[in-house]
């Protein structure tokens, strides 16, 4: 499983978000963006580390990252789970996991003691010009967007 470092051109993308609109990492140019890997939506850690980043976009934005989650759930799927939590930010779906394997954000990975394939909780700091500033892989959902933050 490849992984990403700081100074790798981060892997282009263009997914739908959770309207069904194209975004498109190029979107992101000329601007810093914070592009985080997540399981499933609604789940404890999932919940956890998505409205933490979401108290924190004005800290975010002060610093001129953007963020967008990334995660195998569909639209209707991430549009719930924006309204029941009130997060502003954008979801993405990415159901056959391509563009995580390109991230290194899919793999084999330890859950509950058992070997498994899955999403690899993950989050890329993409610098204005398109790179890869910082990654981190196996995160721990709470605390992470703290965590980011003291990194930028």
């Amino acid at each position: 499983m490849a992984r990403l470092d700081a100074g790798d051109r981060a892997p282009a993308f263009t997914l739908p978000d959770q309207d069904g609109n194209k975004v498109k990492l190029s979107d992101f140019a000329g601007r810093r963006v914070i592009v985080y890997f997540y399981p499933a939506d609604d789940t404890p850690g999932c919940t956890k580390e998505a409205c933490q980043f979401n108290d924190n976009l004005s800290r975010f934005a002060t610093a001129g990252v953007d963020v967008v989650g990334i995660s195998p759930d569909g639209g209707e799927k991430h549009q719930r789970f924006r309204a029941k939590y009130g997060l502003t930010f954008s979801l993405l779906s990415d159901p056959n996991h391509a563009i995580m394997e390109r991230y290194g954000a899919w793999g084999p990975k330890t859950l509950y003691g058992k070997q498994t394939v899955g999403v690899i909780r993950s989050t890329f700091l993409v610098s204005a010009s398109g790179e890869i500033e910082r990654s981190w892989y196996n995160v721990r959902a709470d605390g992470h967007a703290e965590k980011v933050l003291a990194a930028l």
